[in-house]
């Protein structure tokens, strides 16, 4: 999986050089072992591995060549890596983004189309490099987790109903610290059968009472995790319990697990922390990261996705002070294909687009995490406006069974209507520095491209 960090200076050049790198891979002989071994390993084995949750290996050339065609189809339409994401709309710098270059999905597409050789066999493809199927996906950024938060453990038959787990956790911190990274990782084979796994925060109060302090982070089926920007604190309080909410979907969407009982199933929460000193720097500000609910198109209050029929929601969010908005995270079930992000300003009238996945599934979830130079700004007022669209017709490869009324609810086969959206709370000073410093960013650019 790749960072792309690409500035909108360099985009019009990228583009060019992806079509100019595409027309030469019609024009060439395309092989293997020369151009495409790198880009799977890249970018696929990852998954597509022993151990891995792909449903078949590409770890070498015999693994792949029997799937070359249907790699060429899933890649030209970009169903695979997948990371429903679509390009050219709004924000396109992205922290984890999966997506392939115009010029990889080319180079494959012309191999595919050339009879898929392996070529020259003195030349040696780069070795993947694979980090640990089972292992935390920031390890080899920040090291093992500073604390692992696990669930208890629950045998779970391969096929069944939805069951729901909620019980409270103590991970047992004694002081607050602020949250670089996190991840939730179901442990081993509960990956088959974990749909999501969300965990609150929550502090006794003065009286001894529970309370919920906030939202700690949220996992659905794909998700790799989240990162802060600098200059933010996700706060873990000291002594707090967290409360999962776990709901697992035996022989759900993505199960791969064998064996009719799926034995000891536990969730684990990683949780990697800033030093002690971060929190006392001035230009801290605060993160969190909420459910934001989309109401707007609701019949009667309830969310109703008829047979052979569509649905779209809406949802409007507004602050009282300026914020930046760091993550977005659309989330519904088997019947939602489409989500976007909007930024409505009262002031103009004007709609400015910020991200749309127009092929959305419930069998990969991501947080899209923006770039910290490019994360929306919302001046106090400005207006999210969050939409989501549903198809239960036979068009949708999701869709279990198009004849059925579709309400709102928890169970796989209800539907669900909100995202996740991380937010850095600023005041009018640091509000005013980030439009600043974006402003001479741009500037700049503009300089130096008058110069070329």
């Amino acid at each position: 999986m790749k960072n792309v960090r690409q500035t909108s200076a360099l985009l019009g050049g990228a583009v060019a050089l992806a079509l100019g790198m595409g027309a030469q891979a019609q024009e060439r002989e395309v092989t293997y072992n020369g151009d495409v071994a790198q880009i799977i390993n890249e970018n696929c084995v990852v998954c597509h591995r022993e151990g891995g949750v792909g449903p078949m290996q590409f770890e070498n050339y015999d693994q792949v060549r029997p799937w070359a065609p249907l790699i060429s189809y899933k890649v030209e339409n970009r169903e695979m890596p997948p990371y429903a994401y679509d390009q050219h709309v709004g924000i396109q710098d992205l922290e984890g983004d999966w997506r392939l270059a115009d010029e990889e999905i080319e180079t494959i597409v012309a191999w595919v189309e050339q009879g898929a050789p392996l070529g020259d066999t003195d030349i040696v493809p780069p070795v993947a490099d694979l980090p640990d199927a089972n292992g935390w996906t920031f390890e080899p950024m920040f090291g093992e987790p500073h604390l692992i938060v696990p669930s208890m453990a629950y045998d779970i038959p391969a096929n069944g109903n939805d069951l729901w787990s909620k019980e409270f956790t103590d991970p047992k911190l004694t002081e607050d610290r602020c949250i670089k990274a996190v991840q939730v990782k179901p442990r081993g084979d509960a990956k088959a059968v974990v749909h999501h796994a969300n965990s609150d925060v929550y502090v006794y109060d003065d009286e001894g009472e529970l309370q919920q302090y906030g939202q700690l982070t949220e996992y659905a089926m794909g998700k790799w995790g989240e990162l802060m920007p600098d200059g933010v604190c996700r706060t873990m309080p000291a002594n707090s319990l967290v409360r999962w909410d776990i709901h697992m979907f035996p022989g759900g969407v993505g199960a791969t697990a064998e064996g009719g009982m799926i034995k000891d199933n536990v969730v684990e929460i990683g949780l990697w922390f800033h030093d002690d000193e971060f929190a006392e720097r001035e230009d801290i500000y605060q993160q969190d990261l909420r459910l934001y609910p989309l109401r707007e198109g609701y019949e009667n209050g309830h969310l109703i996705v008829p047979p052979h029929g569509y649905t779209m929601t809406q949802g409007f969010h507004s602050f009282d002070h300026p914020v930046r908005i760091d993550s977005f995270q659309p989330h519904g079930h088997l019947r939602m294909n489409a989500a976007s992000l909007e930024k409505f300003d009262p002031k103009t009238g004007r709609t400015t687009p910020i991200s749309q996945i127009s092929n959305w599934s419930a069998t990969w979830h991501h947080s899209h995490i923006y770039d910290s130079d490019v994360a929306p700004l919302l001046a106090p007022g400005e207006v999210l406006v969050i939409k989501q669209w549903y198809d239960n017709t036979a068009d949708n490869p999701n869709n279990p069974d198009p004849d059925q009324w579709v309400y709102g609810g928890s169970r796989t086969g209800d539907e669900m209507s909100h995202a996740w959206i991380a937010v850095t709370h600023l005041d009018d000073e640091g509000f005013d520095q980030l439009v600043a410093e974006r402003r001479e960013r741009e500037e700049r650019s503009l300089a130096g491209s008058d110069d070329d």
